[in-house]
């Protein structure tokens, strides 16, 4: 018998997969590193199980929001665009004049899937200014990434 002929390749689905809480601290920690590892994690793809069409990721509370790091001039002059639709609609809104929660928030969005399953996995993350949350009854993990 070939040995190889034993092997499964397991797909993941939403009865098989088991989500996790984790807390992670923002303070002092750059934007763009931390962003990413925030959505490798809501993505699920630490998880041995990875399977790309299906919200096998964890669940990702982040504290300190305020406290995340801009590098260089970007908290005064990166300027995030959006188009309101219309002719002419297009507006812009610079680091410095918004809620550190939309940041990090506008960040992460951005590195995930741009399709339903992408809508979906934002839904796995919650962003807070200061260090207390309302999910407490989770039981979270801490994380901490090594940037």
């Amino acid at each position: 018998m070939n040995p190889l002929s034993t092997y499964k390749t397991i797909s993941a689905n939403n009865t098989t997969v088991t989500k996790n809480w984790f807390v992670v601290d923002a303070a002092g920690q750059p934007l763009g590193r931390l962003s990413s590892q925030i959505a490798i994690i809501i993505r699920g793809k630490h998880k041995p199980y990875f399977t790309p069409h299906v919200d096998c990721g964890d669940q990702v509370i982040v504290i300190n929001a305020e406290q995340v790091k801009l590098t260089g001039m970007k908290f005064d002059k990166k300027a995030y665009v959006r188009h309101t639709g219309y002719p002419g609609g297009q507006r812009t809104t610079l680091a410095k004049s918004m809620k550190p929660e939309r940041i990090i928030e506008s960040a992460v969005r951005g590195m995930l899937p741009k399709n339903r399953l992408g809508r979906k996995l934002f839904h796995n993350m919650f962003v807070y200014v200061g260090s207390v949350h309302p999910h407490e009854a989770q039981q979270a993990k801490p994380l901490k990434f090594d940037i």
